[in-house]
């Protein structure tokens, strides 16, 4: 019986896949340069929440590492490196490989927009003696997450001059903190007959902003004197929020989570946690064989629209720029190029296991997540990587010694969602979602293991290392 049991045990070690827990996997060096990784990241998080944020933020460590603006026409040798921002919500980073560009290229793409609420046109008003800003809620929130939270206004505001104004409310020990307010529980019951996605209705989230009146005016003094404040403050008018983009986010600062600080907690790491591992990737390469692109990429939360999206030509337009110093084929380019798109997946979440299907489901702690395909129902609006590039990432991945997993977002008819991944595979390019598992994804507060972040910034690392 023994020698039988003996011989199970050998066929499950080897023929059984089960992913390993990091704790199991890593040394105790890894674990410590995880948790030193992250401190770097949780920075990057308070520093970037919104898009043109974060590509401020990227140019910034770019440049403190060497990268130059990209300039047309000119043919840069290995090991050059330098970024290229688009309408400053999107940067693309370079760093020059040994082989000619028709050779292909290697390119991790991710996205620095989150969820949050924009501000309307026209978005100052006030009721009952109370001023607000009126929101449009940007991306796909649970509107009932975002009421009684401490909130932060940031963005630019454009004169018609054409000068440029910052803001920034709220993040400063100093600053006051916004706020949207929801009904006591004493005065909610019909309120709660709603279903939870109606619990909180979008022309609901309205902010609060002030509450005392400017003297001896008659109607709207709430409004008067917080436009007051603000054009004594910025020297704006209430016309100039025509031409602004004004977000709310929340307040929280990047922090760990648990009492072992095993995990970050922190709003926008779907997808920042991709981008600023990826962003290190590409800084700390140096002469790869391949041409190598860190893609920070704008407007996903919404179908990746605009100009600033991937659904739009800027990455076909630069790579023709690159191929333009070297006389290459653009076209030839991106159908050998490789792309791992940088997006996050679901971690399984215990307390909700019902829309999960476990042996398909990522996990905390278990590595980074190689998502096959995404979409909806019957794989509607994904890219599906073939069995062929599955099989090189892994190899890579193996070849590092770098804590990986498989996973799909839910069950099949859970939902569903999507990411970037089909519009560079549209190109021609090999694609497939790579990144990390989150708890409470698009949440104002969302979590992370640190061993996944740092998992993610190796395997970044070893695609763009790999001949």
């Amino acid at each position: 019986m023994e020698e039988k049991n003996s011989e199970a045990k050998r066929l499950k070690e080897q023929l059984f896949y089960s992913p390993a827990h990091a704790d199991d996997f890593l040394i105790d060096a890894d674990k410590a340069q995880a948790d030193e990784f992250c401190e770097g990241y949780k920075s990057f998080l308070d520093a970037a929440k919104t898009e043109r944020e974060a590509a401020d933020e990227i140019i910034r460590m770019a440049e403190e590492n060497g990268f130059t603006r990209f300039a047309k026409h000119t043919l840069y040798a290995p090991g050059d490196k330098v970024y290229f921002p688009i309408r400053g919500k999107a940067v693309i980073l370079t760093v020059f490989g040994r082989r000619d560009l028709a050779d292909g290229v290697r390119i991790a793409a991710a996205h620095i927009d989150s969820p949050r609420l924009d501000l309307k046109p026209n978005p100052v008003y006030e009721n009952t003696d109370i001023a607000y800003f009126k929101t449009h809620y940007y991306g796909g929130i649970r509107k009932y997450q975002w009421p009684t939270i401490p909130l932060a206004l940031h963005g630019v505001i454009v004169r018609a001059d054409g000068s440029k104004l910052a803001v920034n409310i709220g993040e400063d020990d100093g600053d006051p903190r916004l706020v949207i307010s929801d009904l006591l529980p004493h005065l909610g019951a019909e309120q709660s007959k709603r279903t939870l996605s109606d619990g909180i209705k979008g022309e609901e989230l309205n902010v609060i902003i002030g509450s005392r009146k400017f003297p001896d005016c008659d109607t709207d003094a709430v409004k008067l004197a917080v436009l007051k404040l603000l054009y004594e403050k910025y020297d704006i008018t209430e016309r100039d929020f025509q031409s602004a983009e004004l977000e709310i986010v929340p307040a929280y600062k990047a922090c760990d989570i648990g009492l072992d600080r095993s995990l970050v907690g922190a709003y926008g790491q779907d997808d920042r946690v991709c981008a600023y591992t990826a962003v290190m990737a590409a800084l700390d390469a140096e002469t790869p064989e391949y041409t190598c692109l860190s893609v920070l990429a704008d407007k996903e939360e919404i179908g990746s629209e605009g100009n600033t999206g991937l659904n739009s030509q800027f990455l076909a337009q630069f790579i023709a720029d690159l191929c333009a110093a070297e006389d290459a084929d653009a076209d030839d380019v991106l159908r050998a190029g490789e792309c791992l798109s940088a997006d996050v997946n679901a971690a399984f979440d215990p307390t909700f296991p019902d829309v999960f299907e476990k042996n398909n489901s990522s996990y905390l702690n278990r590595g980074v997540v190689i998502t096959k395909y995404t979409g909806a129902r019957g794989k509607s609006g994904t890219n599906d990587a073939s069995a062929e590039f599955m099989g090189k990432i892994r190899g890579i991945l193996d070849s590092d010694s770098i804590l990986w997993q498989t996973g799909e977002l839910g069950k099949v008819d859970a939902g569903g969602g999507g990411t970037v991944a089909k519009f560079i595979a549209s190109l021609g390019v090999n694609t497939v979602d790579l990144g990390v598992p989150v708890l409470a994804m698009h949440a104002p507060f969302e979590v992370t293991s640190k061993y996944d972040v740092f998992m993610a910034y190796k395997a970044f690392c070893a695609f763009f290392k790999a001949d």
